[in-house]
């Protein structure tokens, strides 16, 4: 698959403790990495990796939390998560409330498909964090306003 390519996936992956299940079925809109600071302390490393989809083609099951919280772009950020053991499912911005963001680590081995084209952010990324070299790097969105 090249950057270019936007897989069509049917995933389900389901939370640590088995309470919570997503799933999502549909095209892919983008695949990135993300280093901002929110980022970085949702995942405890220097970036997170994301799966945009549409938020209709993403199925939720069991109780999730959220917590909201101003992003650096002047959106709110939503965060779901399991309330038992705390494993990320899903985010979505103000910004595009017609997207959801999906942590691809939570398809684990059934994630073949991610190929992120970008890195956003940039300008929080820690050297300590490596990433490809030839991925390019954004300060912010790739184009201020787009996705």
């Amino acid at each position: 698959m090249t950057n270019n390519e936007k897989p069509q996936v049917d995933l389900t992956a389901a939370c640590a403790c088995g309470g919570v299940t997503l799933s999502v079925r549909g095209r892919v809109r983008s695949m990135f990495l993300c280093s901002c600071e929110d980022c970085q302390r949702a995942t405890g490393t220097g970036h997170s990796a994301v799966a945009l989809v549409a938020i209709g083609d993403v199925t939720v099951t069991g109780d999730v939390a959220s917590f909201a919280r101003p992003a650096n772009s002047g959106a709110t950020l939503t965060r779901w998560f399991c309330p038992r053991c705390g494993t990320p499912i899903y985010a979505a911005s103000s910004r595009a409330p017609a997207l959801a963001m999906l942590p691809v680590g939570l398809f684990g081995a059934a994630a073949d498909w991610f190929v992120p084209n970008q890195l956003i952010f940039a300008r929080s990324h820690r050297d300590w964090d490596i990433v490809a070299p030839d991925l390019p790097h954004h300060a912010t969105y790739r184009n201020e306003g787009g996705h």
